[in-house]
């Protein structure tokens, strides 16, 4: 492997057909009529281009210099991308991301042609792309990414994944496929095992917890349900079950004594502590939620590993020089782009962490005539989990939402994994959704009081926000009804156009 660390970013050039120079035009003219006409979605463009011309996907990504930062896993893929494009390009890199959360092969190309030009040149230094677990695999048959970033595997939409086991081997295929560097999960055993198929000369990183966080976030086979619980041995008590549930936890990831590159060691409200190389950092952050300063750490790995390289001997020039010699001017701006990031201090790093902000529907804040109103996607039982845990529901009214659409899963059994008991003291005010009555009846076999089930998505959002003025709500919500409810609440309130659905 060459000592820049950026000679295998991109290691294959797909040449165009010979009609390739019209499919920028081709693909914004059916983004225009798709927008036009309402119809087909944001990834409507993409998948017709898919088709027009199948090579322009790793055609357009292997003209960028530090190629393609790919993350993965069941939980945290979006917001996890959008911390570190956005660090990326605080510390000075120009980043192109797929921002909407629209992770199959042919939401990366919609959002390719909303960003290049006529001419089909994308400009970019590196591109951080969030994909779906198992169109990951699509991905790296057609561009092998610099780096992969893998966060979990958590039980998550049996119809399309079957059990995780599957899920990691489809992130196994991603490890396989990079070329430059993995950053994996020391505390999931099954993210931790894909070091065994990373190719030689590839670099493994990992990100992890300190032993007193790992009941925070435990492993899949860690979880346990109330019933679960409740089955036990008579004898026992809570405290106990709860007790050989966190020692469970702690023994994931310490008897394979592998170094984390980013360690969190402390968490509280809105705040994180880090150690890195030694020494503890600590940082103010935007994100709702816990699991969200767990998924800083993972992004702070891969922005490190991209530093890394950089900060390596004639890396900058050799990356610039893969620009070409007929674009000296843009390959003048990248040289002086990149070595701003290669020579920013962990310090840096910190502060642009500081300023990233939520990902819409995952703990995005809409303020409702006085009340403000956060969107908590949900979408297995470990994300609900945690953001029970991260969200107490004393001073607030709780809504959830629950469908059954592609894109959320048809298999909603997952939400029997979920301990919905915290929610017993408040209730819940409404349910709704496709699901609803399912999800009401879930939550009466955990002994949760709820106000009101409506089916009808619509109408329970308008009721609830116009319940109780002023009071904060909590609306946790699968991924189809998070849409929904957004543009639901567009309707009286000021909601950031997140592009989806358009």
């Amino acid at each position: 492997m060459a000592d820049s660390g950026t000679s295998n970013a991109n290691p294959v050039r797909t040449h165009a057909p010979w009609y390739g120079f019209a499919t920028p035009f081709v693909g914004k003219s059916v983004r225009w009529a798709s927008r036009l006409l309402h119809h087909g979605g944001s990834a409507f463009p993409g998948k017709v281009v898919e088709r027009f011309d199948p090579t322009f996907l790793s055609r357009t990504l292997s003209t960028l210099p530090l190629g393609v930062v790919l993350v993965s896993g069941t939980n945290g893929k979006t917001t996890t991308t959008r911390m570190v494009a956005t660090m990326l390009e605080s510390l000075g890199l120009k980043v192109f991301t797929n921002p909407t959360g629209s992770n199959f092969t042919r939401g990366v190309v919609s959002s390719i042609l909303t960003e290049v030009p006529l001419n089909g040149r994308l400009d970019a230094d590196i591109a951080v792309l969030e994909l779906d677990e198992a169109y990951a695999v699509h991905f790296v048959e057609q561009v092998q990414p610099r780096y992969a970033l893998l966060l979990n595997v958590m039980r998550d939409q049996l119809d399309r994944f079957g059990e995780i086991d599957n899920t990691a081997r489809l992130l196994g295929h991603v490890a396989a496929a990079t070329r430059g560097t993995v950053v994996l999960n020391r505390e999931d055993p099954r993210i931790a095992r894909l070091r065994d198929v990373v190719k030689d000369g590839v670099r493994t990183r990992y990100f992890g917890l300190a032993e007193g966080l790992r009941h925070y976030f435990p492993a899949d086979d860690d979880m346990t349900t109330t019933f679960q619980v409740q089955s036990a041995d008579s004898a026992q008590t809570p405290e106990a079950a709860d007790a050989q549930i966190v020692d469970a936890a702690h023994d994931v990831g310490t008897a394979h004594g592998l170094h984390a590159d980013v360690m969190l060691t402390k968490v509280g409200d809105h705040h994180a502590q880090m150690v890195i190389d030694g020494r503890e950092y600590e940082s103010d952050v935007k994100l709702e939620g816990v699991y969200n300063l767990f998924n800083a750490a993972a992004a702070l790995a891969v922005v490190r590993a991209v530093q890394a390289d950089l900060r390596k001997p004639n890396a900058v020039g050799y990356a610039a020089a893969q620009l070409g010699r007929a674009d000296s001017a843009r390959a003048r701006a990248f040289t002086a782009r990149a070595h701003t990031f290669a020579d920013a201090d962990t310090d840096a790093l910190f502060a642009a962490l500081a300023d990233v902000t939520p990902a819409f529907g995952r703990g995005e804040v809409i303020d409702v005539n006085g009340s403000p109103v956060e969107l908590l996607l949900v979408k297995n039982p470990m994300g609900f989990r945690l953001a029970l845990a991260s969200f107490p529901p004393e001073s607030a009214d709780t809504m959830i939402a629950i469908n059954d659409q592609y894109a959320d899963g048809r298999d909603m059994s997952w939400l029997w994994d979920v301990d919905f008991t915290s929610l017993r003291p408040t209730g819940v005010a409404m349910v709704s959704g496709v699901r609803a009555w399912d999800m009401a009846l879930r939550l009466e076999y955990d002994q949760v009081p709820v106000a009101r089930v409506e089916p009808d998505l619509n109408a329970a959002v308008r009721e609830f926000v116009n319940a109780n003025p002023g009071t904060p709500k909590h609306i946790y919500c699968t991924y189809t009804a998070m849409l929904a409810i957004r543009a639901e609440l567009a309707t009286v309130a000021d909601v950031a156009d997140a592009g989806v659905g358009k």
